[in-house]
């Protein structure tokens, strides 16, 4: 059993105790409330309710059941490792390997590369599939992703996550000329009644998800634009761009069909990501180049 403090941020002040506890924890709202309902969460030292408001500061105390043993195996998959200590590390992800396992990806993903390269010592808080993931980018998307070797860590870097301080920039290849050098998508995003698969922007059972763009050089029929994330939807940034009629070149679910031929999946990459050291409070920020699928693109449509 592990015992695990956290304290609500000033963004979720007024909210409700389950509805935070789970953003906290980077888990379900269902697996928030069972936790409540076991009694495994206090709130400020004593018992609540899951429908209880929360005010900036107050302290959760949850105690989580040891992670289970993971099924999958550890793997010596070469990693492109951008920075690494005792707490965590950063690593360059390429395009195409999926992040964690799932139904038909059990193997060949990063977390049984992580799982070698790291001999085990991973942050349970995300349960027995996810170990160290702090946040995730898509398969075909590229670049940046941090991991965490303990839950002190993750904690830590969670709760930088909910409170929007994590900076997370993008490059991508969009479709189309854009009538404005930069500007502020703001619109919420939640599961598309249409398509159970897919993410839109929609008003009910939603989100509120802002991202910012700003253009680094138009071509004829694409652009190159530089993308932050302000919160962290799923799918958030090919999601608001296909909203704003600009999706992402070769995205497969949210661009046009067929997406481009030379391209296996969204020309999107995650070249920059800065945090505040949860250990020594230092502001760390990390770049990752263009790599060689993006840039053979770019070089196609100039």
């Amino acid at each position: 059993m592990t015992a695990l403090e956290l304290c609500v941020p000033e963004e979720f002040d007024g909210e409700r105790l389950d509805k935070t506890l789970a953003e906290l924890l980077k888990r379900s709202r269902s697996f928030a409330q069972q936790l409540l309902e076991q009694g495994a969460v206090l709130l400020n030292g004593l018992p609540a309710k899951k429908s209880a408001l929360l005010q900036e500061n107050d302290v959760l105390t949850c105690r989580l059941e040891e992670p289970k043993l993971l099924s999958a195996q550890p793997e010596d998959i070469p990693l492109d490792v951008r920075y690494e200590d005792e707490d965590l590390l950063v690593v360059n992800k390429p395009q195409g390997m999926v992040v964690h396992p799932a139904p038909g990806n059990y193997e060949h993903t990063l977390v049984n590369a992580l799982l070698h390269h790291c001999e085990g010592q991973l942050s349970g808080i995300n349960g027995v599939i996810r170990p160290g993931i702090v946040h995730r980018i898509d398969k075909d998307t590229s670049g940046l992703l941090i991991v965490a070797k303990n839950d002190a860590a993750h904690t830590a870097l969670a709760e930088q996550i909910a409170a929007h301080s994590f900076t997370r920039e993008y490059m991508a290849v969009v479709h189309g000329v854009l009538k404005s050098h930069e500007g502020t998508i703001d619109a919420p995003i939640g599961r598309s009644p249409r398509d159970r698969k897919k993410m839109a922007v929609i008003n009910i059972n939603s989100k509120p998800a802002r991202t910012q763009y700003h253009l680094e050089e138009q071509f004829e029929r694409f652009a190159l634009v530089r993308l932050r994330l302000e919160t962290g939807r799923t799918h958030q940034i090919r999601v608001h761009m296909a909203h704003i009629h600009h999706p992402v070149a070769g995205d497969p679910v949210y661009g046009p069909q067929p997406p481009a031929k030379s391209l296996n999946g969204q020309c999107l990459h995650a070249a920059l990501i800065g945090f505040v050291h949860p250990r020594t409070g230092e502001q760390v920020e990390l770049t990752a180049e263009l790599p060689d699928y993006f840039t053979k693109f770019i070089g196609q449509i100039k």
